[in-house]
């Protein structure tokens, strides 16, 4: 077995966490990227979520030949879902006790990270103590070459690639089970909440092998994306909005149309949110800030257009 320490330095006090699911297509390539960090992870733990293919295979014989790789399987009914995956992640960090760390990171499974990456990401978070979760802009192929996925915003941390200070971790009670997907989203929620800062970084990369919303078709994702965001507490306007805004992508109108009838459907069978009632006052503070101060924007942007067409 080949020790973390006999590679490079394994010092950093930073922890990961895989759940995957039949990643036997993409699992190496993130093995491959983790073992090439510049400093190591202290403990990884990689749960199998029910896996039925050569996942476990290929994880078990890098955890014989790294110490710091742990291993774990647990058994379920077949089928994906996002409830499993967060109980895989809860599994692997309850192998965490007794292991001294500072910040705990989600690795998803389909995805690849240059050298530096947890280095870097860790240095930003320790010059800013503010900063509770951090990860890089998550990029995805387009035509044969990786491309910054439109939906990267500075203000949502997604999970893929996710560092979290301890103390933010416990804080907000490690990762919410949400039906419909979004517990990055709510943990970003969540650790503003309790006070913390959640930030992404732009020039961090992080390469994701399959496109977003692509597990189970382009269309059914774009539906249970709008069910999620009812379920997360979104404001009305604020949804819509944001459906309309995803019409001017691919599948153009189509899929913000399927999103908006994801995000109506909850209304129409009055569904109760799976969040509490404070997340959801704090959810639509938060969108309609960000509406008003968009709105003063445009205004102010066509009062200068109005200036400069008079002078």
């Amino acid at each position: 077995m080949i020790r973390g320490s006999e590679i490079r330095q394994l010092d950093a006090p930073y922890v990961l966490l895989t759940a995957a699911h039949n990643e036997e297509a993409h699992i190496e390539r993130t093995l491959q990227s983790v073992l090439q960090q510049s400093v190591l992870p202290k403990r990884w733990v990689i749960v199998s979520d029910n896996s039925t293919d050569r996942t476990d295979n290929i994880i078990r014989e890098h955890a014989r030949k790294y110490d710091f790789i742990e291993f774990f399987r647990v058994t379920r009914p077949p089928g994906y879902s996002f409830a499993a995956k967060i109980l895989a992640l809860r599994e692997g960090y309850k192998r965490l006790q007794g292991v001294e760390y500072g910040f705990i990171g989600v690795l998803d499974a389909d995805i690849w990270l240059e050298p530096s990456y947890f280095q870097e990401l860790r240095r930003r978070m320790e010059q800013d103590t503010s900063l509770g979760i951090a990860a890089g802009y998550v990029h995805e192929e387009v035509e044969g070459r990786y491309q910054s996925r439109k939906f990267n915003r500075i203000d949502s941390v997604a999970h893929a690639g996710q560092l979290m200070r301890r103390e933010c971790y416990e804080a907000i009670g490690g990762y919410a089970i949400l039906r419909f997907g979004g517990e990055d989203t709510h943990a970003t929620i969540s650790a503003r909440m309790k006070g913390w800062q959640a930030r992404s970084l732009p020039d961090l990369k992080i390469y994701h092998q399959r496109h977003t919303a692509s597990v189970g078709g382009e269309l059914p994702g774009q539906f249970r994306q709008g069910q999620m965001d009812y379920h997360l507490g979104y404001d009305a306007l604020f949804g819509i909005v944001k459906c309309i805004s995803r019409m001017m992508h691919q599948p153009f109108v189509v899929g913000g149309f399927v999103r908006m009838c994801g995000f109506a459907w909850p209304y129409i069978r009055r569904d109760k949110r799976e969040v509490s009632q404070d997340f959801v006052e704090f959810v639509r503070k938060e969108q309609r800030k960000r509406m008003s101060s968009f709105f003063v924007s445009c205004k102010n942007r066509t009062t200068l257009q109005h200036i400069w067409k008079v002078h």
